[in-house]
């Protein structure tokens, strides 16, 4: 394996924030290098989100990586949230202005390698980067195991896309890095299948027996999910068991007709907040699950992911255009303030959707809560706006991106 040992941008992860600040930005003329500790097979079956926001899908569209969203995705106008024996629609369109689209980050992932591939984007896997030094130097350099070997990539600036676990944010000096955590004493287990979703739309389930989601990969395809405590195995889990205690969590209307089948993928996934200040150290800045984690309940993480990634594209592209470096310097600021009113929708949301005591009082709290937000036109308007996503600052003008 033979890898260049210098570039402009060297993007520590292959995943979709990294193959995504790696395509727009070869798309602006910037040399970048991208380097992934797992396989390529392993990188695209990871199964993932599947909500994409309109800002989203505008910044795969800017990047040239939409035309099978566009096609084989599923855009949705609303979404529907059962709590107390009743139904409610959020109305996307009306209260939110937009739609969402129902495309599995899977797909993402995919469409990206493949388009990065054929213009020639070097993207190496089997990779394992031990550390990122020199983050006040001229240049960052990353260092990189391959083979037991240890070599060095010597970059302009380097963009730490490599999720939670990765070497990006370790390499940050505890001086100045802050870490703001919250871990929520559930899980969701969650199964894949080749059945008919339950509902045309989402269908988010406030249940006195715990949470559970209807989601979807395609018309023919069902990702379901029911809330599980953060300590339970996947093993204790038939698909009988399952389907059973999802249809016992939703209204009956949903419940009866439900399709059910063997699972293609079971799996359970914790639940946790996290955010890392600053995202930037230096030459090194932080992207996506490097930086920040959120609750699936707001279907947040790979739109912000998206996000960070379009915004530190711009800066960059401003900097190497003009010289311009007033995007690197509002980085971390920009990107931390969607990021936080992200999180707290997505904590709202979990708080508000599943089992979290037997107190009577919380119980009728939930309650009292969806009814208002589902039952009012701020409420709703709150809701919808959120879940479509709220506009992408450019941090080089202030404007919007794209």
């Amino acid at each position: 394996m033979s890898i260049e040992k210098r570039t402009q941008v060297g993007i520590i992860g292959a995943g979709p924030s990294g193959q995504l600040l790696a395509r727009l930005l070869h798309r602006k003329g910037i040399d970048v290098v991208v380097l992934e500790r797992r396989s390529r097979e392993y990188v695209e079956g990871r199964i993932r989100a599947g909500v994409l926001e309109q800002g989203t899908a505008a910044v795969l569209e800017l990047a040239g990586a939409a035309e099978r969203m566009r096609t084989d995705g599923l855009e949705h106008d609303g979404f529907l949230i059962a709590f107390d024996g009743r139904v409610a629609r959020v109305d996307l369109q009306k209260y939110g202005n937009s739609p969402v689209f129902v495309y599995g980050q899977t797909e993402v992932t995919k469409d990206l390698n493949r388009l990065n591939e054929a213009d020639g984007i070097p993207v190496h896997y089997g990779v394992e980067v031990t550390t990122i030094r020199d983050l006040d130097g001229d240049a960052a350099r990353i260092v990189y195991k391959v083979d037991g070997k240890e070599h060095e990539l010597a970059c302009d600036y380097a963009a730490g896309c490599d999720g939670y676990h990765g070497a990006s944010r370790r390499s940050m000096p505890d001086s100045i890095l802050r870490e703001f955590k919250k871990t929520y004493p559930f899980g969701w287990l969650g199964v894949l299948s080749n059945t008919r979703p339950a509902s045309h739309e989402l269908v988010y389930s406030n249940h006195s027996r715990g949470f559970a989601l209807c989601s979807q990969r395609s018309t023919s395809v069902s990702r379901n999910y029911i809330q599980v405590p953060a300590d339970e195995r996947v093993e204790a889990w038939s698909d009988d068991a399952f389907w059973d205690e999802l249809r016992r969590r939703l209204p009956a209307e949903i419940a009866d007709p439900l399709e059910t089948g063997v699972s293609v993928e079971k799996s359970i996934a914790p639940l946790r907040s996290f955010i890392a200040e600053p995202l930037r150290c230096g030459r090194l800045f932080l992207v996506g699950d490097a930086g920040h984690i959120v609750p699936p309940t707001g279907a947040k993480g790979m739109n912000l992911a998206a996000s960070d990634a379009a915004m530190l594209a711009s800066s960059l592209g401003a900097f190497y255009a003009d010289r311009d470096s007033r995007g690197l310097e509002r980085y971390s600021e920009t990107a931390l303030d969607r990021i936080w009113k992200a999180e707290r929708f997505s904590w709202w949301f979990t708080m508000a959707s599943h089992r979290l005591s037997d107190n009577p009082f919380d119980l009728r709290m939930q309650v009292a809560e969806l009814d208002y937000y589902t039952g009012t036109r701020a409420g709703l308007t709150s809701i919808a706006e959120n879940y479509v996503g709220l506009p992408i600052e450019d941090p080089v003008t202030g404007g919007t991106i794209p």
